[in-house]
């Protein structure tokens, strides 16, 4: 049997370690869609590795006979058609704890630049910094502190509960909704000199979140319908803030827009987007918003354990 591992876009070098040491040939050329067939058949790989930028569809699946396993580093998997791989007897295998708590960071990354102002300073200090820094000053003079605040985290899995250890440790009051929670999650940490946090997080309804919460960041899976919408931006609390670090898709971004333009919400953060990879202008241009490129689980350390993740499981069903 081929051990052959196309890791089309890209994996760690302690995943290709782990891998070679096991006696897989990993392979990190970056092919082209409309050239993957042909390669893979070509090669004979056994293992298809891709992150967000790689489909695998049913055509692919169908015409590849010598894949085994397709392996999604990171997350979602909307871009592999999971089920349909599946009943074909393909091993379809993901990573959703290795990135957690990177997203988690970049959440309050967005959140900490966000109340401070520093997704706009940074922009027109460069700009007006020299002439007009009394100005500058008194423009960003009114920042707030998370401390104290409310934060409601739709979507409470590994993520979103990564997201509510950090604001337990800011001083946040937290709590959640989940469709599919049956009961309030406790969540745990470690300090670094060994002591031990418990802290179960409320879950509330939906309205209930929309209305209390100071902030709101999403963990939710790509869905169908938005989970945040025009109905859903009136109920929050003016001058509220929400994050979207998820997918894009899940929160509607013409009426976003309308929200922070009516300055019903005070700012928002993006990381994700409907039309990636070419975000709205309207996005872009957006004085209110902060915004990165899909960046919640690209650090270095979560790559890291996203390589070694997904080695362990394909040494578990290969061998």
């Amino acid at each position: 049997m081929s051990k052959k591992v196309l890791a089309n876009d890209g994996i760690s070098q302690s995943g290709v370690d782990a891998l070679v040491a096991a006696g897989y040939e990993v392979i990190t050329t970056n092919v082209a869609q409309e050239q993957l067939e042909k390669y893979i058949n070509d090669k004979e790989i056994a293992v298809l590795l891709v992150r967000s930028a790689t489909t695998v569809r049913k055509a692919l699946i169908d015409a590849c006979p010598s894949l085994k396993i397709i392996g999604r580093g990171g997350v979602g998997m909307d871009n592999i058609d999971v089920d349909y791989a599946r009943s074909k007897g393909l091993k379809v295998i993901n990573t959703p704890a290795a990135s957690s708590a990177s997203v988690a960071e970049l959440v309050f990354a967005h959140l900490y630049g966000g109340v401070r102002f520093l997704y706009d300073s940074n922009r027109n200090m460069p700009l007006e910094g020299d002439e007009n820094f009394k100005g500058l000053k008194k423009q960003y003079a009114k920042g707030i502190e998370l401390r104290g605040k409310t934060i409601g985290i739709i979507g409470i899995g590994r993520i979103g509960q990564e997201v509510a250890k950090i604001a337990a440790g800011v001083g946040m009051n937290v709590i959640a909704h989940d469709s599919f929670a049956k009961e309030a999650p406790t969540v745990s940490w470690n300090l670094f000199d060994g002591q031990t946090i418990n802290v179960e997080i409320p879950l509330v309804s939906k309205d209930h979140l929309l209305t209390q919460s100071d902030f709101i960041s999403l963990h939710v899976p790509a869905q169908k319908d938005y989970v945040l919408g025009a109905t859903e931006f009136q109920k929050m609390k003016k001058g509220a803030v929400v994050v979207n670090a998820a997918r894009g898709g899940v929160l509607d971004e013409v009426a976003l827009v309308a929200a922070l333009e009516n300055e019903h919400l005070s700012f928002a953060a993006l990381d994700v987007f409907e039309t990636e990879p070419k975000p709205e202008i309207q996005l872009l241009m957006n004085s209110k918003l902060s915004l990165s490129p899909h960046i919640g689980a690209a650090t270095n350390e979560a790559q890291d354990r996203i390589g070694v993740e997904l080695a362990d499981q394909i040494k578990e069903i290969l061998g």
